[in-house]
């Protein structure tokens, strides 16, 4: 597990922490931060190779479109408002279940990409299930934030190896 995300952005060096891209987004979905924040570890080591990647150069395709997931993209890559920020649903494999169906992503940097799957353990059911849920009691919300966090804090405990596994390919035409 790497203490940061380290980045270029035109010749400065930047890195951002976990704890950043929480600030960044709020308590809301602080798993989507940490599946993110674990992707772009995962992407950048392999991208990247032993440098840094430019940030402004990175393109992100998910088929997860919550906004913790976006917001720590934003935070490191500044894809959401430079338009290199895609939810496409056509990533989606439902083949994997609904727990895992969404939480695919492709990082693309100068035309080689990373497709990260997340492995299995990592989202459990319920919480798919409870955030799907229209008309959530309290109870429901109460129990949806303890799933979050849960979540985050079981992807954050492990290296980001152990989390996603990633298919090297190049980037579509």
């Amino acid at each position: 597990m790497t203490d940061s995300l380290i980045v270029t952005d035109h010749g400065t060096t930047l890195d951002f922490t976990y704890e950043d891209a929480l600030r960044y987004h709020g308590p809301q979905a602080p798993g989507g931060v940490a599946h993110a924040y674990k992707v772009l570890e995962r992407a950048l080591g392999v991208l990247g190779g032993e440098g840094s990647v430019e940030r402004r150069e990175l393109v992100v395709t998910t088929a997860h479109g919550g906004p913790g997931v976006r917001d720590a993209f934003e935070l490191v890559t500044r894809a959401v408002t430079e338009g290199r920020y895609t939810v496409d649903s056509s990533l989606a494999r439902p083949e994997r279940g609904n727990a895992l169906a969404l939480y695919v992503f492709r990082v693309g940097y100068r035309g080689a990409s990373a497709t990260l799957t997340v492995r299995e353990g990592f989202v459990v059911d319920e919480l798919i299930t409870l955030s799907r849920k229209t008309d959530r009691t309290a109870e429901d919300e109460s129990r949806l934030t303890v799933l979050k966090q849960e979540m985050a804090d079981r992807v954050m405990s492990s290296p980001a190896e152990s989390v996603y596994d990633v298919e090297i390919g190049t980037l579509p035409a």
